[in-house]
């Protein structure tokens, strides 16, 4: 472990000082000139998508340390999203203290990398899901690698490559795949939180709901989904308070959860006096925050929509 932690600090490090600024401040692509208003725009919105892909590496590096080296890192592979996470959650810090609307070479490739992992890991855990006794019933779903895990791995790369595109984006007419940046980011963000609502409810269900709190992971981002569509189909100039509102909620929430699931260790056998266990068996303190991480996605895309001329 101490190896493999070194390796993981070592990579993170490199990337770091390779992900420089590939551009020169207030230039884009063929030279151009962009206007101080559209600058801060597309650098602002950059950074907080930045952060929300910091978030969510971050959960990924320390619940994939923990499921694995509960698993005895039976497969070789398993050390690969332990070292994967720490190179983006060092590009994605980089990223979040670029001003610079340019994007970066090594930045973007580095996400990509991490969302290509994040899908292969997701193949791993469904083969792993479909060879046991019974296939795909819920006692599997419920007891053998977490099926849609890896998937925050990939959700982190997907914010990561967004960010450096947005940064390369015209200031005055950011568009992602031919689309409205902002409204194209938010419906993809609703996405992205429908999918991790599904994570956390099987996991709660698996926990019988035992605690009322249990359903709020399971209720309160598909709401604040919904404001986030409704948000991207509202007319120019309206207001997205309430879309906002939903997004600081789920960030609240899932900073919120690991104190909930610090509760649920304290609870087991022995509470924290065993915790060298109970960390291990208990509910994932890392697992909540990549709901924030997903918020902050959204946040970013609100703040392309408020300022963007364009909609659908």
């Amino acid at each position: 472990m101490v190896v493999l932690a070194a390796v993981a600090a070592g990579a993170g490090l490199l990337t770091w000082f390779a992900a420089g600024r590939s551009k020169p401040l207030g230039h884009a692509a063929g030279g151009r000139s962009y206007s101080p208003r559209g600058r801060e725009v597309t650098a602002s919105a950059a950074q907080r998508l930045n952060h929300a892909s910091t978030m969510l590496a971050a959960s990924v590096l320390f619940d994939s340390g923990l499921e694995h080296y509960r698993g005895q890192f039976f497969n070789r592979a398993m050390y690969t999203p332990i070292v994967v996470s720490s190179v983006i959650l060092a590009a994605s810090l980089h990223g979040a203290g670029d001003t610079d609307p340019g994007s970066s070479r090594v930045r973007h490739g580095v996400q990509a990398l991490a969302g290509l992992t994040g899908l292969i890991g997701f193949g791993f855990h469904a083969y792993n899901v479909g060879k046991r006794e019974g296939g795909y019933s819920f006692q599997n779903l419920f007891y053998s690698a977490p099926i849609g895990a890896p998937m925050a791995l990939t959700l982190a790369g997907v914010l990561g490559v967004i960010a450096e595109r947005v940064r390369d984006a015209d200031p005055d007419e950011p568009r992602l795949g031919g689309l409205p940046a902002g409204r194209s980011l938010a419906v993809a963000t609703a996405g992205m939180l429908a999918g991790t609502t599904l994570e956390a409810g099987l996991l709660h269900f698996r926990g019988a709901f035992q605690n009322p709190a249990m359903f709020v992971p399971v209720t309160l981002p598909p709401l604040a989904a919904a404001l986030l569509v409704r948000a991207a189909t509202k007319p120019e100039g309206a207001s997205q308070s309430g879309a906002k509102w939903g997004m600081w909620a789920v960030s609240a929430m899932g900073v919120g959860g690991v104190a909930f699931h610090g509760y649920g260790v304290a609870r087991m056998m022995g509470g924290w006096s065993n915790w060298r266990q109970n960390l291990i068996d208990g509910p994932p303190l890392p697992a909540p925050p990549s709901f924030s991480g997903v918020a902050l996605g959204g946040l970013a895309a609100l703040e392309l929509i408020e300022r963007s001329r364009f909609r659908f």
